[in-house]
């Protein structure tokens, strides 16, 4: 998409190629896939100035011994305790972190660690809810409970990564694009008093009217982080993702959604994740990430004049 310069601002960008959290290998070549899709570019065409911090350290699946309580639960800990103590450096030093993953579980380091500058609300976009904890879990996969250690909720190594409870409160927490929701998770968000937006809401309401009132349920905050599964996306323009759910938002639709936001002057750190260049075709759903990033960040159609 072409469009107008957005004023600049430092992008500090940190990859944590993690695929321990999920039992499909691939996303772990996410933060490579997306740089090569001209993430840095696209910014710097923006006129950010971009910092690419390269990538956390993370040990492949192959060398890491399996918990009995939840697979490679130490390794992923570990990971998300480096992420996290690298995010609060990017926020002390004021510039907006852009996180890639990696699979949804390193939003445990992101989150708790960009949370540790004050009290911050996240959007979570996704298909699935991320709620469930080790008792809930049908897979056991920790990619699937990441919200809820966010929220105080699961496996204390993965509740207490960057501080003791929960790293932002239920009440402070958006959920958008939901459509494939376990049971145990539907009880869990109605617990936990977090909003959530179905594809059903979406379309029985209109995805702008959605998107404005999630921005008002988070207005009273001065720091919200965006947390981007590309899997809330249709399949059928996202194919590169572990765990595709039909019926998603399409092209138009995403675009739309980054652009409010943008509008809205919220969001203050994103994470991009799920990204599985081997089930992608042509690194297609990498460059899509690409360009909602950079609708995010400022990417307009046209830069008119004040009141035009």
């Amino acid at each position: 998409m072409k469009g107008g310069r957005s004023s600049g601002r430092r992008v500090e960008v940190l990859g944590i190629p993690m695929d321990l959290g999920q039992g499909r290998r691939g996303v772990d070549m996410g933060p490579s896939a997306l740089r090569y899709a001209g993430l840095q570019d696209a910014l710097t065409g923006l006129d950010h100035e971009v910092v690419d911090l390269g990538n956390v350290e993370v040990p492949i699946p192959e060398v890491v011994e399996r918990s009995q309580e939840l697979p490679h639960l130490a390794a992923i800990e570990g990971v998300c305790r480096v992420t996290a103590a690298a995010a609060r450096d990017v926020v002390s030093g004021g510039a907006f972190p852009v996180f890639l993953g990696g699979d949804h579980s390193v939003s445990m380091g992101t989150v708790s660690g960009v949370a540790a500058a004050g009290r911050t609300g996240v959007i979570w976009f996704d298909a699935h809810a991320d709620l469930n904890t080790p008792e809930t879990s049908p897979s056991g996969n920790v990619h699937g409970m990441p919200l809820a250690a966010l929220t105080g909720r699961g496996h204390p190594d993965l509740v207490n990564i960057a501080r003791e409870g929960a790293s932002v409160r239920p009440e402070d927490t958006v959920l958008l694009g939901l459509r494939s929701v376990d049971p145990e998770e539907q009880r869990l968000l109605a617990e936990t008093g977090a909003r959530a937006y179905t594809m059903k809401d979406i379309d029985v309401h209109g995805l702008a009217g959605v998107v404005r009132r999630a921005m008002g349920d988070l207005s009273h905050l001065e720091r919200v982080h965006l947390s981007f599964d590309l899997d809330v996306l249709d399949p059928d323009i996202a194919p590169g993702v572990g765990t595709p759910v039909r019926g998603g938002l399409t092209y138009r639709e995403a675009h739309l959604v980054m652009e409010l936001i943008n509008e809205s002057g919220l969001v203050t750190s994103l994470d991009i994740v799920e990204v599985n260049p081997i089930l992608d075709h042509g690194n297609g759903t990498a460059r899509l990430a690409v360009e909602l990033v950079a609708s995010l960040l400022g990417l307009r159609i046209l830069d008119l004049p004040e009141g035009r």
